[in-house]
This record gives structure tokens, sequence and C-alpha cells, in this order.
């Protein structure tokens, strides 16, 4: 036997608003009925394929290091610089550009400072 990811939770200074930023991002994941809290709630989440989930939990301190665990996402209808370019526009900061020509990857962080890559194109079969 072996076990099953069920949900991944990111510490949140403000999980509604993270919660609500994350949700138009990610085209397979949607705001869960619930989780789906008011502003101020201690945690709010998105659902996402096969029921996996992504929660944000209110916690008292910031971001202070590099993360330890971070998603690494691909665009499934756009080149990966679109992609950067249109999570940029919905208030992403680039920490680290490793792009080099069509290979390689940007690293972003959300709204509070939270780390995540933006692959190449998802590819089905690759």
């Amino acid at each position: 036997m072996a076990s099953r990811a069920s949900n991944f939770c990111i510490d949140a200074a403000d999980p509604y608003t993270q919660t609500r930023w994350w949700a138009q991002v990610l085209d397979d994941f949607v705001i869960d009925p619930e989780y789906d809290a008011d502003p101020g709630a201690e945690e709010d989440g998105l659902r996402g394929p096969d029921d996996r989930f992504l929660l944000f939990l209110k916690v008292p301190e910031p971001k202070t290091v590099k993360n330890r665990m971070h998603l690494c996402l691909r665009p499934t209808d756009r080149s990966r610089d679109e992609e950067v370019d249109r999570i940029l526009a919905l208030g992403a900061t680039i920490v680290d550009d490793r792009r080099n020509g069509d290979k390689g990857w940007a690293v972003l962080a959300d709204p509070e400072g939270n780390e995540f890559c933006v692959l190449g194109p998802y590819r089905p079969g690759s």
C-alpha cells in the first residue's frame, strides 16, 4: 500500500484573497463550497482534479525564507511566456528568470511571496 496526496496546504496571511487569486491562475481548480469562506476566515480552498485540494491556512507570521515545496505549472492553451505574462498581470512577481529560448522556466511569487514555477506547455503523453 502507498499513500495518496489529498491536499496541499499553503500558509497565508489572507486565505480568502489567496484562494481567489489562485483560482484565476489555475483553470482546473475551483473555489470549493466547503471551504468558500468570508474575508478574515482561518482557511479557504480550491478543489482540483480528482478531488484534490489546495488549502490556504491563516498563519500569523509572514513568509521569511524560500519555500521548501512549490507548485510547478504548465500552461494548457498558450506558451510558457504568454502564461508568465498573464500571471504577472494578475499580480505575481518574477523571482528568478531561468528561461533560455524555448527551454527553462520562470520562478514567480504569488501576492504573498510564495514561489511557484511556470514551465513549458503541457503536452499530453509527455
